[in-house]
């Protein structure tokens, strides 16, 4: 609950905490909008309490017992609003969803503090969260600067924080079309495979023994010559998820640079040539997230929100689908 000051008030009572979890550890788990350090922030400064008392942070709660959080109205952002044009799909009191073109970073950082998303949001939108921290107001969850597609954005802190707890939950769809080179052994597949930090390149992401559960249902749209077209369920949200993940069973996507590199150049036999036709079609990564799904975090009305692909990749999907029915004529 908020406030008229701008302070949401959060309550939650101990269920099953983990074997010997601190208190810090706990809250994080189950807010997932707060990272631990944001957690112990808020400690620090009193704004969390245990039982009705001040507790610290490595005290360690146990089932029934009763956590209060205070989350202050946010801070001015210092982040400059730019009118940068959104197509926005959806909006009411308490949500947007965003349709975002490819090449659009989604917040600031280090090499992109203006140009961003979140500054085009603040320009359009005056009212939104403060709960995912300074520079990321509003954001709910990310897209990579090269993909493109749907993202919701939080317009104030209840929504924020029930939006989170339920992509947490998994009661969120996201649905991504891509591109992927070569064929699925069958129609679908789910891959479920840890992905952490990369152990040879820490910039990169990678599937790797003790990394965070990850796992991806895909389903077979359409069979090209040397690609398919896929859909993309995500059950899990890490960082590059699809993108690793069909690195990792073969198929990297198409356009892709820093999992895919030139992998069309790898396939051989007849679909070699159109491999590299295609390749050169396809103006960035093949990957483009279509569809939202999600119950309304005020009215529990489902909302079902879908974009279709972007001009770049339609005419690109358009010259596959058609000279890939030309080659089955012809064989």
């Amino acid at each position: 609950m908020t406030d008229e000051t701008g302070v949401t008030r959060r309550r939650l009572i101990v269920e099953a905490p983990e074997p010997g979890e601190r208190l810090d550890a706990y809250i994080a788990r189950h807010l997932a909008q707060l990272s631990r350090s944001r957690v112990a922030k808020l400690l620090e400064a009193g704004r969390v309490w245990l039982n009705g008392r001040v507790p610290r942070k490595s005290d360690h709660p146990a089932p029934g017992d009763t956590i209060e959080i205070e989350l202050p109205a946010p801070e001015p952002t210092g982040i400059e609003p730019e009118e940068i044009p959104l197509n926005i799909v959806y909006e009411d009191a308490d949500l947007l969803i965003v349709d975002k073109p490819a090449g659009l970073v989604v917040h600031p950082a280090p090499g992109h503090r203006t140009g961003t998303l979140v500054n085009a949001l603040l320009h359009h939108v005056t009212d939104l969260s403060g709960v995912g921290g300074r520079l990321r107001p509003g954001i709910v969850h990310r897209l990579d600067k090269d993909t493109s597609g749907l993202l919701l954005v939080a317009k104030n802190d209840d929504a924020h924080l029930a939006l989170s707890a339920a992509l947490k939950r998994r009661e969120i769809t996201r649905v991504y079309l891509v591109a992927a080179w070569g064929h699925l052994a069958s129609d679908t597949q789910t891959v479920d495979a840890p992905i952490g930090r990369s152990p040879t390149d820490r910039k990169r992401m990678a599937v790797v023994e003790g990394g965070r559960r990850a796992v991806t249902h895909l389903e077979r749209v359409e069979r090209w010559v040397a690609a398919d077209l896929l859909r993309a369920r995500l059950e899990t949200g890490r960082t590059h998820q699809i993108r690793v993940h069909l690195a990792w069973i073969g198929h990297p996507v198409v356009g892709d640079p820093v999992y895919g590199g030139a992998a069309e150049r790898g396939i051989s036999g007849p679909g070699r040539a159109w491999a590299r036709a295609f390749a050169a079609r396809v103006p960035r990564q093949f990957l483009h997230a279509a569809e939202l799904r999600f119950r309304h975090p005020r009215t529990g009305r489902e909302l079902h929100v879908t974009s279709p692909l972007p001009p770049d990749l339609a005419a690109a999907a358009e010259w596959a689908r058609q000279t890939s029915t030309s080659a089955a004529r012809g064989s």
